[in-house]
């Protein structure tokens, strides 16, 4: 019998996280601290504007992207034409690899960096290259490095995803002077309204000034909108053309719409989840580094934390998380395997997290 065949780089995509289901434990409300969502969830204010929504999900919603985007353009004091919205920045990055990378192209990445990035390669049967890095950290120098003449695209988060990490935008600029012109570097830029790091800055005006530069961004994080999938993308007007090219038809629903424009409304919503991120990050790497572990600094709204002692692994931990009830995240890469990362939840999450641990540990 034939077989129908995909690409070849299509049977190199794997998993890049372990299974973080609910079953089989003790608890019946689980908490979930495994995806990064945003604890306080979505502003009421788009709560409220996708059920209206909802009332007409007959009809499709006509130039959503295109509104969505002089929305996106008149809170951040951006130009709407440099912009394309899409259902999640998993959407556009896709796209934008689709459009950008033939059979043979490389990819560069960081090797302990967003570990999807190594799929929107295989799935163009590209090469994905991965980057050495600086302790959970992107390494400029070890990125030039890996460039040669087949070098299209880089792609790095920043802040990173899973390590909590982020580089300056000093570095981000020196990375982009290192690359050639016709190499397009791609921010992924999800994690951006948690950063704190004074020398934390945007691709805004790299995008502005350099045609290669392209900034990624989502509501799915601090606005609270995972489960509407909405994501947009900042680049230059060519860049834009292309990636509206391959779109699909009405890819931002009605009720995203509505959610994604009260959302951006509402900014003391975004306050208090940053302030309440910052405050329970910053008090749960404390008490992880008081039981013993290592917690790695993190602009984000989740921490990595490393096990070190052989007698007590983070497999275990995660085993015995999962006993009490606590859905964390591990990860298959080698550089994780001592690691589990929490993403910052609610406050009596965070203290029977902590609880579980120490549980774990004195055991």
């Amino acid at each position: 019998m034939d077989h129908v065949m995909p690409r070849a780089g299509i049977l190199e995509i794997k998993p890049y996280m372990l299974d973080a289901t609910a079953s089989g434990m003790g608890k019946r409300q689980p908490i979930y601290v495994d995806n990064n969502e945003n604890a306080l969830g979505a502003s009421p204010l788009a709560v409220a504007a996708a059920r209206g929504a909802a009332e007409t999900i007959e009809r499709y919603p006509e130039n959503a992207p295109e509104r969505l985007a002089e929305k996106i353009a008149e809170v951040f004091s951006l130009d709407p034409s440099r912009i394309v919205c899409g259902f999640g920045s998993d959407d556009l990055l896709a796209r934008f690899a689709s459009a950008y990378l033939s059979p043979g192209d490389e990819l560069i990445y960081s090797v302990n960096g967003f570990p999807k990035y190594p799929n929107y390669a295989h799935a163009n049967d590209a090469r994905p290259v991965a980057a050495p890095d600086n302790k959970f950290r992107a390494d400029i120098d070890a990125i030039l490095r890996c460039v040669t003449d087949r070098t299209r695209v880089v792609m790095f988060a920043n802040p990173d995803n899973p390590t909590g990490s982020y580089i300056s935008g000093q570095e981000v600029q020196q990375l982009r002077e290192g690359l050639p012109k016709h190499v397009l570097l791609v921010v992924d830029s999800a994690y951006a309204e948690y950063a704190e790091a004074p020398d934390y800055e945007l691709a805004t005006t790299l995008v502005e000034k350099h045609d290669n530069v392209v900034m990624t961004r989502t509501f799915s994080k601090i606005f609270g909108m995972a489960g509407l999938r909405v994501g947009w993308l900042y680049g230059s007007p060519d860049v834009v053309d292309v990636i509206n090219r391959i779109g699909i038809s009405f890819p931002i629903s009605g009720p995203a719409l509505a959610a994604a424009t009260a959302a951006l409304d509402d900014k003391a919503h975004v306050k208090h989840v940053f302030e309440h991120n910052l405050a329970w990050r910053q008090w749960f790497c404390a008490e992880v580094l008081r039981l013993g572990l290592h917690p790695y600094p993190s602009e984000t709204n989740f921490v990595l934390v490393r096990f070190d002692d052989p007698a007590k692994p983070a497999i275990e931990a995660d085993a015995h998380l999962r006993s009490r009830g606590i859905v964390a995240r591990r990860f298959g890469a080698p550089g994780f395997r001592d690691c589990v990362r929490f993403t910052i939840g609610l406050e009596h999450e965070m203290r029977e997290i902590v609880d579980a641990l120490a549980e774990y540990l004195d055991a």
